[in-house]
């Protein structure tokens, strides 16, 4: 008899113990959001985390090319085919939220144009490096570029004409987004608005950016892996 009544007090001990370790979780709380992983990782979802510091680099993707237009809706204007994307990580918080980065490099080859009285294109390059991004985990992964302390966003194109060797240059008209994808690991940007801010009469007076880069990799990390947005 004093043996069941000892079993039943240690029960109700622990029953005790249960409820007021409950009692101080919150109701909203779920397993992810006690143990949330940060929101850019490497190799898969909940993979190992992108640490600050660490150095992002992407290609354009396989198969596509930059093109910089002079209306969102023509194909008349500079095509590069190659580009390539650099960034060091600046914060990568625990999910949900946005991870930010500085992009340090933006560069562009093997650019020809279709402009009438265009003969060649001797650089197409960006100005006012380093430029901030945001990449979120929010719907659709939205992705964000800004100027940075030097200024606006700027593009300016070298070419070589049939009067001689001119300069366009172009400055960010409003937002810079864009979205990544996780299956090509890949950051994709469309018909990015650039206003004519300088240059020859025969420059157009719009620019309209578009490219998609990836994969984007961690080099801060052994064999450079694939970055994740979680």
């Amino acid at each position: 008899m004093r043996s069941s009544r000892h079993l039943a007090a240690t029960a109700a001990a622990v029953c005790a113990t249960a409820a007021l370790t409950l009692a101080t979780v919150p109701a909203s709380a779920s397993p992810g959001a006690l143990a949330a992983g940060p929101v850019l990782t490497t190799g898969s979802a909940g993979g190992t985390a992108v640490a600050v510091g660490d150095a992002l680099s992407a290609p354009l993707a396989p198969g596509t090319r930059a093109t910089f237009y002079s209306t969102a809706t023509s194909t008349t204007g500079v095509t590069c085919a190659t580009s390539q994307l650099s960034a060091s990580v600046l914060s990568n918080p625990a999910a949900p939220g946005s991870a930010t980065a500085s992009l340090t490099g933006l560069t562009f080859g093997s650019c020809t144009a279709n402009v009438t009285g265009v003969t060649s294109v001797r650089s197409l390059t960006v100005g006012n490096l380093p430029y901030g991004v945001t990449v979120s985990d929010a719907p659709g992964l939205p992705v964000t570029l800004t100027g940075g302390s030097a200024g606006t966003i700027q593009a300016t194109a070298v070419l070589d004409t049939w009067f001689g060797t001119i300069t366009c240059s172009y400055q960010l008209s409003g937002a810079f987004t864009g979205n990544a994808d996780n299956t090509a690991h890949s950051l994709a940007f469309r018909t990015e608005h650039f206003a004519k801010s300088a240059g020859s009469t025969l420059c157009p007076g719009d620019g309209y950016f578009s490219a998609t880069y990836g994969p984007v990799t961690d080099s801060g990390q052994p064999g450079s892996p694939a970055v994740v947005v979680n």
